[in-house]
């Protein structure tokens, strides 16, 4: 009998139709040289520290050192899958010109052994996933997706479509993809998130089980026919996936993806620390970041009963060999001066660079050339003429941070304005208007120093083509909607829906303590009326601007379901409401307009 089961993976998660290299950003401190304890204000000695920016990643780079990490198997003789944990819909202007079709061509090429139901790819319902099935040459799984009840005459029926891999009401347990694995088979279960209705828009007739209890029904019953090899590939988020290991018995291995976390010690680029594969309740859990930007590569050792006794690997950037390097400046410099590259010693720029390639586990930027060609012929041209068109020239960086956090405690620094322009544009419609109100997942990307183009509006920054919609609330239900969408995002004793339901508003401002009970975490509410701020009062009513998502209560806002009226703005969509507003009041946008919210997380 064999003694132990070999597995060579590779996997990805949230691409976001990101197809080409992204540009990636770092902060390296120099730990060998130190700057004057006086210079710039100092206190005390210190290390200088980076900006860095490249690029990584995109099909092609991913293409090539997948096939890389194929060949190793097999010249290992040990076996390989490569896993795709979902989202790869929505995010960049290929999907907003070509709507998942490029999507569904790329990923064919790349060769995944199976994909998992992200939310993204049900925003718009169930049509564009029968389009995507139609295409794809790999199975899509969705194990806890029930489609018992599922109208047989629509055009966009799911069910029975040999791609997906959806719940089995019979015996109440996920279809399961079941491939040879030397003497045994190795299991490979698709699992997303059971509040699919919250955050996305699947037909009505479409529901989503409870994911640990079709997961447990699942595993019990793989091994009861005597498989004990179980991949969960998960699109709950790690919050969820931990939730999951904890609470399910049995599994081997959970592949995941929805929050977007880049495990591995990135420290030294500023990036943060999670472990890669770390264990709970004796199950590993890996993550690979987003936007195709990283490769997650690991080495895997089984026994005999499944479980995981050797893991090694991590995640891998693919970065270009063109690095632009920067000191960083300090708060009491002058930013221009301080930024002036050419007062770097070439000595220094080898010490950086060497880092960079050292704690980002580099594996460089060689690429599929035939994969690459396919994005450039038939996909590139398309998006030119959007890139060529230019809105306005920003005179900073500003930051977009789902939660508010020690370098940014007030949050995001682009949201903000999103929702100011937002409501300029609401204004036009309604002159009563108080406030606008945007969620932090409606923002995908920061808003960049330099050129403003189309392309980075509606393909990278804003890429959700959602419609604006006008509300009067009565002021107890908006001040609900507030704490219901933070605890959302925080998991503040609920299930949480995922960071991206943090409120950023205009011509609102609130204070939250997550340590305070339950309707009592958000206080001092202020609108601004006439110029000034007040008070909101509980019983009065006050008019609002938001998404036509967020307004439909999705993400935590279901309070803003209690408004006393709904107007959807026609021909006026959020996208519109930024491009409008740049393209006008670019030179007002110098400083973040931080001070809307005063955030202090429960812990």
């Amino acid at each position: 009998m064999q003694q132990s089961y070999r597995l060579h993976l590779a996997h990805i998660n949230d691409t976001h139709s990101n197809f080409e290299p992204c540009n990636v950003r770092f902060t390296i401190t120099d730990k060998e040289h130190t700057q004057d304890p006086n210079q710039n204000g100092n206190q005390g000695i210190s290390h200088p520290q980076y900006q860095v920016a490249t690029f990584s990643g995109g099909y092609a780079r991913l293409g090539y050192q997948i096939e890389q990490a194929r060949t190793k198997a097999l010249q290992s003789d040990s076996e390989f899958l490569f896993l795709h944990g979902g989202d790869s819909f929505q995010g960049t202007l290929y999907f907003r010109e070509f709507k998942g079709a490029a999507n569904a061509h790329l990923l064919n090429l790349l060769k995944p052994d199976a994909m998992v139901l992200g939310n993204h790819e049900i925003d718009a319902g169930n049509s564009p996933v029968k389009a995507f099935l139609n295409r794809i040459e790999f199975p899509l799984l969705a194990g806890n997706m029930d489609l018992s009840q599922e109208d047989k005459t629509k055009d966009a029926k799911l069910s029975g479509h040999p791609m997906l891999y959806d719940y089995d009401n019979d015996s109440a347990t996920a279809k399961v993809l079941l491939k040879p694995f030397y003497d045994q088979k190795i299991a490979i279960v698709g699992i997303t998130l059971d509040q699919m209705k919250l955050i996305a828009r699947p037909d009505a007739d479409t529901h989503f089980v409870h994911a640990i209890d079709c997961t447990r029904r699942t595993v019990q019953a793989l091994k009861a026919q005597g498989i004990h090899h179980i991949l969960i590939l998960s699109h709950l988020g790690l919050e969820q996936d931990r939730e999951l290991a904890q609470a399910v018995d049995g599994i081997s291995l959970i592949i995941g993806g929805h929050s977007h976390s880049l495990q591995g010690d990135f420290s030294e680029l500023g990036l943060g620390k999670l472990e890669y594969g770390e264990r709970i309740n004796k199950t590993p859990i890996v993550q690979a970041g987003k936007y195709a930007e990283t490769l997650g590569l690991a080495q895997i050792e089984f026994d005999k009963h499944g479980k995981v006794i050797a893991l090694e690997g991590g995640n891998h950037f693919m970065l270009s060999q063109q690095v632009d390097i920067r000191p960083q400046p300090s708060e009491n410099s002058d930013e221009t001066s301080s930024l002036d590259p050419q007062s770097l010693s070439t000595i220094t720029l080898e010490r950086i660079k060497q880092t960079l390639k050292t704690h980002s586990a580099d594996l460089g930027d060689t690429a599929n050339q035939a994969i690459d060609d396919v994005i450039h012929s038939d996909y590139r041209p398309a998006l030119d003429k959007l890139e060529d068109e230019t809105l306005a020239y920003i005179p900073r960086d500003f930051i977009h941070t789902r939660l508010p956090s020690k370098d940014f405690p007030h949050g995001s620094e682009l949201a903000p304005w999103v929702s100011r322009s937002m409501y300029k544009a609401a204004k036009k419609a309604e002159q009563d208007l108080d406030f606008a109100l945007h969620n932090a997942g409606g923002v995908r990307q920061n808003l960049t120093k330099g050129r403003l183009s189309m392309a980075d509006v509606v393909g990278r920054i804003l890429p959700f083509e959602l419609p604006l919609t006008l509300y009067q609330i009565q002021g107890v239900h908006l001040k609900a909607a507030l704490e219901s969408a933070i605890d959302a995002a925080t998991n503040n004793g609920i299930a949480g829906t995922g960071t991206g339901s943090f409120p950023y508003p205009y011509g609102l401002r609130f204070s939250y303590d997550g340590k305070k009970r339950p309707g009592e975490r958000v206080s001092e509410v202020q609108v601004y009326r006439n110029k000034l701020w007040q008070a909101l009062e509980l019983d009065s009513f006050y008019i609002g601007v938001s998404t036509a998502y967020t307004a439909s209560g999705k993400e935590g806002y279901g309070p803003l379901l209690k408004a006393q009226w709904q107007k959807e703005l026609q021909q006026q969509t959020l996208q519109e409401a930024f491009v409008d507003y740049v393209s006008q009041y670019s030179d007002k946008i110098t400083e973040p307009l931080m001070r809307n919210v005063d955030f202090a997380r429960h812990n």
